[in-house]
C-alpha cells in the first residue's frame, strides 16, 4: 500500500499527464485499431497520424527501451505510470506489431550496434513493419525441423524455402526468420537472418480464411540474396535467439507488453451488460447470475493483472522474461476469451452480426474480437506447447521413453 501511495505522489505522474493532455486528441479516444493484424494496415487519419508521430518522437510507445535509440528510457515505474494516466484518458499506444512485442527486445539483447542502430529506430517510431519467419508447412509444432536454408556465399547468404501462417507478411517491410546454414545438426545448425520482404526472390501468397480474411501468408524464398551483416548473433545461435524471442512474444500476449490489453480495451463487461440487460433497482445488472459470472471474470482479471505487475516488480534487473511466461501467455488466453464469450452472450444476436445494417460499428468489432480471440491459444505457441514448457522448465517433469 505505502508504495502505491507512493506512486501516486511520484513526480513523473504530472509530466507524463501534462504531455498526454498537450498531445493526445479526445477524438481519438476508442480509434485504436488493435485488431491491424488481422485487417491489415489501415489507412491513418491526419489525427492517427500526429498521435503516432508525436509518441514515436518522444519514446513512450515503448517507454523502457533505451533512449540512445530513440525509445522513452523510463525504469519500469515510470512505464506503469504512464500506461496509467493513459488509460486514465482513454489513450492508447500508437507503436505496436511484432516489431514492438517480438523482434525489438530480441535485437535488444542479441544485435549488435551496428544493427540496433539501423533497425531499433524505425520500430520506435512505428514507421517500419516486421513479420515472422518461423513455421513451415512440416516445421510447426516441432520449429527445429525447419527446412529453409541459407547458403553460405562469401558475403552474403542465398535463401531457399518457405515459410507458412506468416502474420501480415503481405504488408510487412522486414522479416526476421529461422533458417538452416547446417544440414547435419537439427537444433546446432538454426541461425537467426533478417531479410528484406522486397528483395528479389520473396514472394507472398495470403491464406483466405473462412471469415474472408487474410491475415496469414505463404512465403516463398527463391534464391534471395541476405547480406552477412543480417544475421543476428552467430551462425548456429539461431534456436537460443528464436526461443528468446518467443518469451518475449508470450510475454506481450499474456498481457506483459500490453499486447492482450489492446485486445480487452475498450468498454467495460459490466457496461456492456448494463445497456443490453438493463439493471435493476439498485442501479446492478438485472440478471443475478450473469451478475455474479460478471464479477468472478473481473476478479479474475484484476489477479492476474497483479500477478503480472508483481512478477514485473520482482525481475532481477533486466534479466527479461523467462519460462514462466508460458504460465501467464495460458492465463491471459483463458481470461481473454472468457470476456469476448460474455460479450457475445450478453449481446446475443446483436454480438453475432458480420456485416449489413441492423448492427453498430461497436458489434460489428465485437464479433471479430470474439472469433480473433480463438487464436490467442493457438499463437504464440498453443496451450499444449506451453503444457509442455511448464512441465519441463518450470516443474522439471522430463520425458519418459
Amino acid at each position: 500500500m505505502a508504495t502505491a501511495a507512493a506512486e501516486l505522489d511520484h513526480p513523473f505522474r504530472q509530466e507524463a499527464r501534462t504531455w498526454l493532455e498537450a498531445n493526445f486528441d479526445p477524438s481519438l479516444r476508442g480509434k485504436d485499431n488493435a485488431m491491424s493484424a488481422v485487417d491489415g494496415p489501415t489507412e491513418e487519419t491526419p489525427e492517427q497520424k500526429k498521435w503516432r508521430e508525436a509518441m514515436g518522437e518522444k519514446g513512450w510507445g515503448v517507454p523502457t527501451w533505451p533512449r540512445e535509440l530513440g525509445g522513452g528510457g523510463l525504469d519500469r515505474t515510470q512505464a506503469r505510470i504512464l500506461q496509467e494516466e493513459m488509460a486514465r484518458i482513454g489513450a492508447w499506444n500508437p507503436i505496436g506489431g511484432m516489431g514492438v512485442m517480438m523482434f525489438g527486445p530480441t535485437l535488444l539483447e542479441y544485435g549488435n550496434d551496428a544493427q540496433k542502430q539501423q533497425h531499433i529506430p524505425g520500430i520506435v517510431r512505428g514507421e517500419v513493419r516486421w513479420c515472422q519467419g518461423y513455421s513451415e508447412p512440416g516445421a510447426g509444432s516441432d520449429l527445429a525441423s525447419l527446412q529453409t536454408f541459407a547458403e553460405d556465399k562469401g558475403d552474403h547468404y542465398l535463401v531457399n524455402g518457405q515459410k507458412t501462417w506468416t502474420s501480415g507478411g503481405q504488408w510487412a517491410d522486414k522479416c526476421f526468420a529461422l533458417v538452416r546454414t547446417d544440414k547435419s545438426q537439427k537444433h546446432a545448425g538454426i541461425s537467426f537472418l533478417l531479410i528484406d520482404m522486397d528483395a528479389e526472390g520473396v514472394e507472398t501468397r495470403p491464406i483466405r480464411l473462412i471469415s474472408g480474411q487474410s491475415p496469414f501468408c505463404e512465403t516463398f524464398f527463391t534464391n534471395v540474396k541476405v547480406p552477412k551483416e543480417n544475421l543476428v548473433g552467430r551462425e548456429g545461435q539461431g534456436w537460443e535467439i528464436g526461443t528468446r524471442l518467443l518469451q518475449h512474444e508470450r510475454n506481450s500476449l499474456s498481457g506483459g507488453g500490453g499486447s492482450a490489453g489492446r485486445m480487452n480495451a475498450g468498454t467495460t463487461v459490466p457496461e456492456i451488460a448494463k445497456k443490453y440487460r438493463g439493471t435493476d433497482a439498485e442501479g446492478r445488472i438485472a440478471d443475478a447470475d450473469l451478475r455474479t459470472r460478471i464479477i468472478k471474470h473481473e476478479m479474475d482479471q484484476r489477479a492476474f493483472a497483479l500477478t503480472l505487475r508483481r512478477a514485473a516488480l520482482e525481475a532481477k534487473g533486466n534479466a527479461g522474461p523467462s519460462a514462466a511466461t508460458s504460465i501467464m501467455k495460458n492465463v491471459g488466453a483463458r481470461i481473454t476469451q472468457d470476456r469476448a464469450e460474455l460479450n457475445i452472450e450478453i449481446m446475443g444476436m446483436q454480438g453475432l452480426g458480420w456485416e449489413g445494417e441492423g448492427f453498430t460499428e461497436a458489434e460489428l468489432a465485437q464479433t471479430r474480437s470474439w472469433l480473433w480471440g480463438k487464436a490467442v491459444s493457438i499463437y504464440g505457441g498453443s496451450t499444449e506447447i506451453q503444457n509442455n514448457v511448464i512441465a519441463k522448465r518450470i516443474l522439471g517433469m522430463l520425458d519418459h521413453q
